[in-house]
């Protein structure tokens, strides 16, 4: 008896314990079985493989304002034709364009040596010649944002924060700010440059690419990452007491306004009052690797599962619309330009892949309250990928995010983080990265979220937009 009365205390509880609350079945829910015939389908299928083999073959890196970028478009028209995609379309937009130039590092004192490094974007270049001058060591972003206004005139602000592998990639948010903001800080305290540890978990030699931004009247100064074996070698002199100096060459420029696009392909649903399921990932690169990772394997999972989509038999209820934006590394220029075209749009929901094809472990969604049985359909139909259900409003990326902000409903597939941050816009982002059976079971989820969401029954209406 007092064991019954103990479980059935412990049963109430779990309605205001989380903990307990985990313990407790969610309600029983029907697995639709032609979505878990597509989700199996795709895990035999080799589509995405194939594209991302292909762009990265016969395209390689494209990054924005390099000769690159149009024939990566045309490529991709080709290859969404090819694959069967309806209203397939290239939609221009206008951005600034920062261009790299010849670039060099070497330590002068106290012992010579070269150095690998790479300008970030947005760079101001150095006086023809170059820059030589004394180092200040700041082992985190948060020592130089407490550095006095004034006192790193005359020298290079060299930040070393160390980042770590994490599933979920929150390092890559915590450590980052010393690449996002480091240099814009470290010009407004006067420094003449900045370099940083690449914000990477690797102990390589290849550095780090990535935008850094400079605000509205704060003149760019010379701004480069340092391969991470680089960085520690640099730090391993600061702590020998000797002042360090370092010699710092960048031809970087900005190079004015070009015309980027976005690459459009759909499935038509046969509701167009249902709204449109947005999906996709970014088509530009980073310049050192070939982009397969970041994000080649985005745009070839998106596609690979719409596609399965489109070729089940079935015209999905709402439209699934395949995005393939222009230009996600030089400032999210293509995901604003999305918005802004398509803003009379009404789309269901939005959900982009841009973290590498590594395996999905996680899903998050932000569908409103009377379309919360989708949600647990889709928990059902991911379960047996090894994909488990969140609780944290999905962020969408950089992407999507102008759509998701408008108050439309975000899903997010969460991919594993472990080894992505090893090579993250550095010269080893190359195809031999994907592993092909990972990448299968990102199709696969990506299916069955597809499939799920474009065919419910319920509606999905407006959430409040983020603030």
């Amino acid at each position: 008896m007092m064991k019954r009365t103990l479980l059935a205390a412990l049963a109430a509880s779990a309605l205001t314990s989380p903990l307990l609350a985990q313990r407790t079945a969610a309600p029983a829910t029907a697995v639709d079985a032609k979505i878990a015939a597509l989700r199996d389908k795709a895990l035999t299928d080799d589509i995405a493989y194939k594209i991302v083999e292909g762009i990265t073959t016969e395209v390689g890196p494209r990054m924005t304002g390099t000769e690159a970028a149009p024939r990566a478009r045309a490529w991709s028209i080709a290859k969404l034709k090819a694959l069967g995609f309806k209203n397939v379309r290239i939609e221009p937009y206008q951005l600034p364009v920062w261009s790299r130039g010849t670039e060099s590092g070497e330590l002068v004192a106290p012992y010579a040596q070269k150095l690998h490094l790479v300008g970030l974007g947005n760079s101001g270049a150095t006086p023809p010649g170059g820059l030589t001058l004394p180092i200040v060591y700041f082992a985190t972003y948060n020592d130089l944002a407490l550095a006095a206004d004034g006192s790193l005139k005359g020298k290079i602000a060299f930040v070393s924060n160390a980042m770590q592998p994490t599933q979920d990639g929150s390092s890559y948010g915590s450590q980052g700010t010393a690449r996002f903001v480091g240099p814009n800080v470290a010009a407004k305290k006067g420094a003449a440059a900045i370099v940083i540890r690449s914000i990477g978990t690797d102990h390589g030699r290849g550095p780090h690419a990535g935008n850094t931004n400079f605000e509205a009247g704060v003149t760019p100064i010379p701004a480069a990452a340092l391969s991470v074996a680089d960085a520690e070698h640099v730090e391993r002199l600061v702590k020998l007491g000797k002042p360090v100096t370092l010699r710092l060459v960048l031809e970087d420029k900005q190079a004015g306004m070009q015309e980027s696009g976005n690459v459009v392909a759909e499935v038509p649903g046969t509701d167009p009052k249902a709204g449109i399921v947005l999906v996709g990932g970014h088509l530009d690169s980073w310049d050192l690797g070939t982009g397969a990772i970041d994000d080649g394997a985005g745009i070839a999972i998106t596609a690979a599962a719409a596609k399965l989509v489109m070729d089940s038999g079935q015209r999905p209820r709402r439209t699934i619309r395949v995005v393939w934006f222009g230009d996600e590394e030089s400032g999210g220029f293509g995901g604003t330009a999305y918005a802004k075209a398509h803003a009379g749009e009404r789309h269901a929901t939005a959900a982009e892949s841009d973290f590498g094809a590594d395996r999905v472990w996680r899903f998050e969604s932000s569908l409103p309250a009377a379309a919360k049985p989708i949600e647990d359909r889709l928990a059902v139909a991911l379960a047996p990928l090894g994909i488990i259900r969140g609780a944290d409003t999905p962020h969408g990326g950089t992407d999507v995010g102008p759509v998701i902000a408008t108050g439309v409903a975000g899903i997010d597939l969460n991919q594993s983080g472990l080894r992505y941050f090893d090579y993250h816009h550095t010269p080893e982002d190359t195809l031999d990265l994907i592993d092909p059976e990972q990448l299968r079971q990102n199709v696969a989820a990506w299916t069955a979220m597809i499939a799920t969401v474009a065919n419910a029954p319920e509606e999905i209406g407006p959430i409040v937009p983020h603030k």
